[in-house]
């Protein structure tokens, strides 16, 4: 399953935004294959511009993101976290960053980092005092939160998404119903003239075997007969009609519903 089929992108990178700046963690979502969804979120220069901008740096935080889950402290120093995204129990993809101190740094540790990353142990210690400094609590706290919001997005994306389907054949089935209960009330209605006309000539008949004497007896019977039958039939074919009336109203209704949602 591919975000990307059913999530707004633009609200989810806004989100992604005000999370960020709210929290003061850098953030970006990835999909299962580690594939950038959003464009990253306050990702400091320490990180994107010297640790992850050699060889070693890049492999060193690929090792910390593929081991570690929650909130960690990675290789460079830095509190990091990496939260499942999860719809019907199926990770789809995560949330990952952090890019930020829970103590005031020693510097000599961090120049150790920068010899052997390859980078000038000035310039890193330069762009480290840049990164934000909090309280692990807090970064725990931030990082949750973070992690909870975008899930609760994305589930409530894909069930709009899937739910809009739906309704739409729904919406396809109740024009259908309706088209039926028009032919069966069309059809009722000639069925209803068919029953009067048999009762105009069972009364026809009727007369007839009377003015026939003895002779019309047996078929003044039948006329009696047809007479009966197009009474019943017209009764049955009055029921009908009442219940594709009922039938009709409350499909209305329900249509009116969707057409309002």
């Amino acid at each position: 399953m591919d975000i990307r089929d059913f999530v707004d992108l633009r609200k989810l990178q806004q989100i992604q935004d005000d999370l960020s700046d709210a929290t003061g963690l850098a953030a970006v979502i990835l999909d299962n294959k580690g594939e950038k969804i959003t464009k990253e979120s306050n990702y400091t220069d320490f990180c994107a511009k010297y640790t992850r901008n050699s060889d070693e740096g890049r492999r060193r935080c690929q090792k910390c993101m593929n081991s570690n889950s929650g909130v960690y402290s990675c290789h460079a120093g830095l509190m990091e976290y990496n939260i499942d995204i999860m719809l019907d129990n199926e990770k789809i993809g995560s949330v990952v960053g952090g890019q930020v101190l829970s103590r005031q740094p020693d510097e000599e540790t961090f120049r150790r980092t920068a010899a052997e990353l390859g980078i000038d142990p000035d310039t890193y210690i330069n762009a480290l005092k840049k990164v934000t400094v909090n309280s692990e609590k807090n970064i725990r706290a931030g990082a949750n939160v973070f992690g909870h919001m975008i899930n609760i997005f994305i589930n409530g994306e894909y069930s709009r998404s899937n739910s809009g389907g739906k309704l739409s054949q729904l919406q396809e089935e109740i024009n259908h119903a309706t088209n039926v209960i028009q032919k069966i009330n069309t059809n009722t209605s000639s069925l209803k003239s068919i029953a009067n006309k048999q009762k105009m000539l069972s009364l026809n008949a009727s007369i007839e075997a009377a003015r026939s004497g003895e002779a019309g007896v047996g078929f003044a019977v039948v006329a009696k007969s047809m007479g009966e039958l197009s009474s019943q039939s017209a009764t049955i074919y009055g029921d009908i009609e009442r219940s594709v009336i009922e039938v009709t109203d409350s499909i209305g209704k329900l249509a009116a519903l969707f057409e309002n949602s």
